[in-house]
């Protein structure tokens, strides 16, 4: 349960709002849940075919990067041991803030005008180089805090999640990091690399939900 307390002093009094650090950890873990609910969805939609709500779905996921920007850096703050992996959150939500704001803005104006002036088709092509790119380097950072807390499960006992959790966000790490060198139209698919951090981000939640109180 989210605690408010009232702090007073001889100087003043105001409502503060605290977070002990295992309710930051459990609010982080589950914007991230919801985010991965909000990918499943979008996918679905699109193999599908049929026509997404991109402003809804973007939106909120504009909105859900940004409140995990604050309980990532309030949780980096408060951990004794886990600093590169809250760290490393922080930094692609937000590279996914970037991304998005991208996507919501500039997509379907570019695209409008390219239809319209073939002048105009390179640079449509390199707004979405350009957001593809970011996106990429987002997914590195969840694969990395991926490894760090899946390291952290490992060593607490818990075999089975911690190994995948390592092992799933090392893959997307190094799918991603190709996708970032060789470009989106190189060799590896570009669903592979996002389908990956996808994944690497479901476990990280699921490694946040069950994290100790010990750490704080």
């Amino acid at each position: 349960m989210l605690r408010f307390t009232l702090f007073i002093d001889n100087s003043k009094e105001g409502l503060v709002m605290t977070f002990s650090y295992k309710q930051t950890v459990q609010l982080a873990a589950i914007i991230l849940l919801a985010l991965v609910a909000t990918q499943a969805v979008y996918t679905g939609l699109y193999i599908a075919k049929i026509n997404a709500p991109r402003q809804l779905i973007w939106g909120f996921e504009g909105f859900a990067f940004t409140i995990l920007i604050a309980f990532a850096g309030a949780a980096m703050v408060q951990t004794k041991y886990h600093q590169l992996g809250w760290s490393a959150i922080a930094g692609s939500a937000v590279l996914n803030v970037i991304q998005v704001s991208i996507g919501v803005t500039l997509f379907a104006p570019f695209r409008e005008v390219a239809s319209e002036l073939e002048t105009v088709k390179p640079l449509a092509g390199a707004i979405l180089a350009f957001s593809f790119m970011v996106y990429y380097a987002a997914k590195v950072l969840l694969g990395m805090a991926a490894v760090a807390f899946g390291m952290a499960k490992l060593n607490s006992g818990a075999k089975a999640l911690g190994g995948a959790t390592v092992f799933i966000g090392a893959v997307a790490i190094l799918a991603n990091t190709v996708l970032i060198i060789a470009g989106r139209g190189g060799f590896l698919p570009s669903p592979v690399a996002g389908g990956t951090g996808v994944l690497a981000t479901l476990l990280l939640a699921l490694c946040l939900l069950s994290i100790s109180k010990e750490e704080n």
